[in-house]
């Protein structure tokens, strides 16, 4: 399987100790949330003796948290939009499944097994900062995916279309948090997560999300504004 580098801002850092602080934070990140984890324990963690290295490296702890969204935001921004202009070329993508392939997959093949569960709890916690960390530029392939979407499910109106993109993303985030949390417990195996046949199964629940037949008391008049 192929494993996608998480991009970083200055290529000559990858190694270095901005690297390790950057990897070590990650996972403290995603184990304990940004509010629980202090600068002098990444530091320490990342076997740094200057308790001040995080500032050293990246100014503030804040703009550390903002480094590694970025780093993925860029990845996965990259690997969707290589998949999307292939499919394009082919005059497609020509199905939902084949979209929830260009999302999903990408994340799948991320090389840190700590970014997913860091930010959905980043989101969860500190929603502002999130969406201010992301520069909108590195999110344009989502919302290619979701023009897609938008053509291959026009029987729905936009508001249950947008409706669904919501399902959708939280959908996404909480599974492969789930299985990403799983697989970084190296101390037992985890049969479902690794089968490549739940991966498969999870594929068509999202495609089964967006095909579902809509049968409410009431239409849905006013479009909810869909998560990336």
């Amino acid at each position: 399987m192929v494993r996608l580098q998480l991009a970083k801002a200055d290529d000559g850092t990858r190694g270095s100790a901005a690297g390790e602080i950057k990897k070590v934070a990650l996972r403290l990140f995603a184990q304990r949330g940004v509010d629980g984890v202090t600068v002098r324990e990444i530091a320490a963690a990342a076997g740094q003796k200057n308790h001040g290295a995080v500032g050293y490296y990246f100014g503030s702890k804040e703009a550390l948290v903002r480094a590694i969204v970025m780093d993925g935001a860029i990845a996965l921004d990259r690997e969707r939009n290589i998949a999307l202009d292939r499919a394009e070329a082919l005059g497609g993508p020509c199905s939902i499944r084949e979209v929830m392939d260009i999302l999903v997959q990408p994340v799948i093949d991320l090389d840190d097994e700590h970014y997913v569960q860091f930010v959905v709890i980043f989101a969860m916690t500190h929603r502002d900062m999130m969406l201010d960390a992301i520069d909108p530029a590195w999110n344009h392939a989502y919302g290619r995916c979701l023009d897609h979407l938008r053509r291959l499910t026009q029987h729905l109106s936009p508001a249950i279309q947008n409706q669904r993109f919501v399902f959708m993303g939280a959908y996404i985030s909480a599974i492969l948090s789930a299985r990403q949390r799983a697989l970084a417990d190296h101390s037992r195996d985890h049969p479902m997560w690794t089968s490549d046949s739940s991966l498969e199964h999870f594929l068509q629940s999202l495609v089964a999300l967006l095909e579902a037949r809509v049968d409410l008391p009431s239409p849905i008049t006013e479009p909810l504004a869909p998560i990336g």
